[in-house]
């Protein structure tokens, strides 16, 4: 018999796959009408599907290749943690940096909240200051 922690963390998985393959529309659809993500910098949680679905096309976007490896999961009654590593090339502008065709890696510790069998809520803590130390101009004479 499958618990609802396994049941959860398949859904996870599907989800990172769907995005991984650049399929929006399932990861999409995977959510709640209502989803909330907590992201870094936002004073304030942010609502609803289209919110998190600008954040994976900017993502797939400046790295189209990108690929995500489930380091480590778990998960307990409604809730599912997740340690992940992204990998792929810059190859489109992500924040203020124009693509420098390196290749990137960092990882990312992420909580998730489950309705049914739906994703509620993401509360995500990727390591951004080292993608964009990876991604950043070299300094003035420094060689790459």
């Amino acid at each position: 018999m499958t618990t609802t922690a396994e049941k959860n963390m398949t859904l996870l998985r599907t989800a990172f796959q769907a995005v991984e393959s650049g399929d929006l529309d399932t990861a999409q659809e995977m959510l709640t009408e209502d989803f909330v993500a907590n992201v870094p910098g936002s004073p304030e949680p942010l609502h609803g599907r289209e919110v998190w679905r600008l954040g994976a096309q900017d993502m797939l976007g400046a790295f189209p290749d990108l690929k995500i490896e489930v380091q480590d999961i778990f998960g307990v009654d409604d809730k599912v943690t997740v340690l992940l590593r992204f990998q792929g090339t810059h190859s489109g502008a992500f924040r203020q940096f124009e693509a420098t065709g390196r290749q990137v890696s960092f990882r990312s510790i992420e909580v998730y909240r489950m309705e049914g069998d739906k994703i509620a809520e993401e509360w995500v803590a990727p390591d951004l200051i080292g993608l964009m130390q990876q991604i950043s101009p070299a300094p003035v004479g420094a060689t790459e």
